[in-house]
């Protein structure tokens, strides 16, 4: 009777870890996680950012904040979600790195989505040294609302899809270092072709903001002038 008791308590558990198992098993689910990395955000933008409908994105954020990894809370009409805290970022970052050491289709499909830009990579130490010195400039490509919930001290927001037209914002005889989300994010590969082919000297930073924050760097939220 106690060993059946002992059994049952432990499939009970195990069945509760498998509730987070089966909230993560989900390509969009992740994707979400993803954005809500960056800062807390409406129901709208997630749909918006996602490329889902708004039906679609809520059912996945009940999923989601079923298995405790995101919370609320109400402005009015609107919904804010945001992540519950920095072990489910730390649990989302984890889960890729696995997958791209462990799972043979990852890197292939990375390599895929990313694609080739040709430039040289900065660690984060190598990005603060430099920044201490002046001698760089630091661009944030992500939308501006991901910037506005927070970024790398200093750094020029100019979202990727508005940096053909803004480029001459950019100076032509100093470097730029380029960061977006995170290092699985094309925004910063995307940024720094088109900088290499508008004449600009650009790098990329190794990492993204989710990285930064995780390392418990200095960050910034002020909003822009």
């Amino acid at each position: 009777m106690a060993e059946t008791t002992t059994n049952t308590s432990k499939a009970r558990l195990y069945d509760a870890f498998a509730v987070s198992g089966k909230a993560l098993a989900s390509g969009k689910r992740l994707e979400l996680l993803d954005l809500l990395a960056q800062g807390e955000r409406t129901v709208d933008s997630l749909a918006r950012a996602a490329g889902l409908n708004l039906t679609t994105t809520s059912a996945h954020l009940q999923t989601l904040k079923q298995a405790g990894f995101v919370a609320t809370r109400r402005a009015g009409a609107r919904i804010h979600y945001q992540l519950v805290g920095d072990d489910v970022a730390r649990l989302f970052a984890l889960l890729r790195k696995v997958a791209e050491n462990r799972q043979a289709a990852v890197p292939a499909a990375l390599g895929t989505y990313l694609g080739e830009d040709g430039a040289r990579e900065v660690t984060r130490e190598e990005l603060r040294a430099r920044v201490a010195t002046g001698d760089v400039v630091v661009l944030d490509v992500r939308p501006v609302e991901e910037y506005m919930s927070g970024h790398i001290p200093g750094a020029v927001c100019i979202p990727v899809d508005q940096l053909a037209d803004r480029i001459d914002e950019l100076p032509e005889d100093t470097e730029i270092v380029v960061y977006c989300r995170g290092e699985y994010s094309v925004l910063a590969y995307d940024a720094v072709r088109l900088l290499t082919w508008r004449g600009r000297h650009a790098i990329r930073l190794d990492a993204g903001m989710l990285e930064w924050r995780l390392a418990q760097l200095p960050v910034d939220a002020a909003e822009l002038s």
